[in-house]
């Protein structure tokens, strides 16, 4: 199967809003719960984007990784270190996570293809 990210990201995007009309009350909890996991602190935002990310690809979880390699690279995640991500993965989840590890790699591709790829010296900046 072969998934664009990209429009894959937007769709769930649009999902998502259409379950929170339905689940209000659930989703504004999950919602929340997002926010306040990936807030800046001791940790920050993008190196918890990086994680979620490790997690997704080994738990395989298209939706994961097209959400948190998107959300890395806006936190400012460099491909660098998006692919020491995938390799975490792969070392923790064995071949199944390599199979997706390279899902993940070609969400990055698309998204980079896309123009959402970080510039310049500020993290986060998107071309």
């Amino acid at each position: 199967m072969h998934i664009e990210y990209p429009s894959y990201y937007e769709r769930l995007q649009k999902l998502s809003g259409k379950l929170a009309r339905e689940l209000r009350s659930e989703m504004a909890a999950f919602a929340q719960l997002n926010g306040a996991a990936t807030a800046e602190g001791a940790l920050s935002t993008k190196f918890k984007q990086l994680i979620a990310l490790g997690i997704g690809v080994t738990v395989r979880c298209d939706g994961c990784i097209a959400y948190h390699v998107h959300d890395a690279i806006r936190a400012g995640a460099t491909r660098q270190e998006i692919m020491e991500t995938i390799g975490i993965a792969v070392l923790m989840g064995g071949g199944p996570a390599m199979v997706y590890g390279c899902e993940a790699l070609e969400a990055l591709e698309q998204f980079e293809a896309a123009g959402l790829i970080p510039v310049g010296e500020n993290p986060g900046e998107i071309r």
